[in-house]
């Protein structure tokens, strides 16, 4: 007897519907991995934003490199994104601080970059955030300076260069780069690759005060530009060559007495004009080697005692010499008893208060009055007629 056996049902298949929804999810899932790797390689590969700064030995906020940090523990991406998480903390702070009334302080933790100065006024406060952006973001451009200190030593110089560099259209290099003097050979592109980027309408600085002394400095310098203006802040060369003396004193205690060193005989009396303490102070002298190549009018004498007693009015004198708006003002200094000399209530890329270092106001060694008094009597001539060439008096007789 023949058994017929009954076929097996044949499976039906996914409905249509149900199918083309599978096939969606899944294309969504594999489109999102795709979009997420792509976001995690390209912040692998991001850049961290430069910060234009000046010099390194001077200025970086806790000797930072040039990064806004970023921890070698963490993935590349996951650092890249920790910094520019800083990025936008410090562009917070910095906008906080220059829309603050130039009197008033921030509250502590406002640290930030030295990338474009603090400082209130207007438009200029406005141009200082965009420009502070633009600057961290690596971008501006390296221009060789349109102005430059250029003595003397132990005269202010410093203090001259940290006032400045509250200005918002100000940047400038802390180190000096002794380019005139000391590095010519290394050429153009060298010296103007150790200059901080600028954007237009700033103005770009360095200050090196041997320059003044230094016989070839004017025609390099006039070579490299004619209209470059020209800074020198002068003080009596009496108290500047004791000033001398007392640095290198700090780092040579075994030296000669100040008055050994100014006489040539100290029975004739005949001062060693070869001591470049006593040599830098004849100012009448080396004004003529500049004015061979450069106006007096595109070169400014700022006072060094003025800019002790009075530095807003010096600083004013300085901004309007070099075509900037007024926005350094009294408000921006407090004496400072300890030190002898004014100090800023707010550095560049600080809300703290900023005074020179331990090397500035050191205390000077007593001199003979004997000696003071017949060094008094030398300089006098020059300073006269340094008085006449320059047009000011600056009480030094």
């Amino acid at each position: 007897m023949a058994v017929s056996a009954a076929a097996a049902p044949a499976a039906e298949p996914l409905p249509r519907s149900i199918f083309k929804k599978f096939l969606v999810m899944l294309c969504s899932l594999l489109m999102s991995l795709y979009v997420f790797y792509c976001l995690a390689d390209r912040c692998q590969t991001l850049p961290g934003p430069i910060i234009a700064a000046g010099a390194a030995s001077e200025e970086e906020e806790g000797g930072g490199g040039g990064y806004l940090g970023g921890s070698a523990e963490l993935p590349p991406w996951q650092a890249a994104a920790a910094r520019r998480k800083r990025l936008l903390q410090r562009l917070k702070q910095r906008r906080r601080r220059q829309e603050a009334a130039p009197g008033e302080e921030v509250p502590a933790g406002g640290g930030g970059s030295r990338a474009g100065g603090s400082g209130g006024g207007g438009g200029s406060s406005a141009v200082g955030t965009a420009g502070s952006l633009t600057l961290l973001l690596g971008e501006g451009s390296k221009r060789l300076p349109q102005a430059i200190i250029i003595g003397v030593k132990k005269g202010g110089t410093r203090a001259l260069l940290e006032f400045l560099r509250v200005h918002p259209d100000v940047r400038a290099v802390g180190a000096e780069p002794h380019f005139f003097d000391r590095n010519y050979e290394r050429g153009l592109a060298w010296y103007r690759d150790l200059m901080p980027r600028t954007l237009e309408g700033q103005i770009t600085m360095e200050k090196t005060p041997s320059y003044f002394v230094t016989k070839e400095a004017p025609a390099r310098i006039s070579s490299m530009s004619k209209g470059t203006k020209l800074i020198v802040v002068v003080r009596d060369p009496v108290t500047r060559a004791i000033s001398d003396y007392t640095q290198t004193l700090s780092k040579k205690p075994d030296i000669p007495t100040f008055e050994s060193l100014t006489f040539k005989n100290r029975t004739t009396g005949l001062i060693d004009t070869s001591w470049s303490a006593i040599q830098i102070g004849i100012y009448a002298k080396h004004l003529e080697n500049w004015l061979l190549y450069f106006p007096i009018g595109q070169i400014l004498f700022v006072s060094g005692e003025r800019l002790i007693s009075d530095p807003a009015g010096e600083l004013g004198r300085v901004q309007d010499f070099l075509g900037l708006k007024r926005i350094i003002t009294d408000k921006h200094f407090y004496f400072n008893k300890t030190k002898g000399f004014p100090c800023l209530k707010k550095a560049e890329g600080s809300s703290k208060p900023h005074c020179l270092g331990k090397t500035k106001g050191r205390t000077h060694p007593d001199i003979d009055q004997e000696v003071v008094q017949r060094l008094r009597d030398f300089y006098r001539p020059f300073n006269m007629k340094f008085y006449q060439m320059t047009g000011q008096d600056f009480g030094w007789d």
